[in-house]
């Protein structure tokens, strides 16, 4: 069963949370909720694990030619 916990925090901070959670499609209380899972829990999060997922599943967009190195040192000193 849920329990209540009280915390003491500033309002801005309270404020911006709010938002950030609205962004999200979450509450507040959701939000925080959700942190605390992930930071005691890190294993049961996506984390890197999704992240690599994604990358995995990337289409590469066609390349424009073939760079060479001398081209791209040209680029950055221009």
């Amino acid at each position: 069963m849920p329990r209540n916990v009280t915390l003491a925090l500033d309002d801005r901070l309270i404020g911006q949370a709010r938002e950030y959670a609205s962004g999200l499609g979450l509450t507040l209380n959701s939000l925080i909720r959700k942190l605390l899972e992930e930071a005691v829990h890190p294993a049961d999060s996506k984390g890197p694990d999704e992240t690599f997922r994604l990358i995995d599943e990337a289409k590469p967009q066609p390349s424009q030619g073939v760079w060479r190195r001398e081209d791209l040192y040209d680029r950055r000193l221009k």
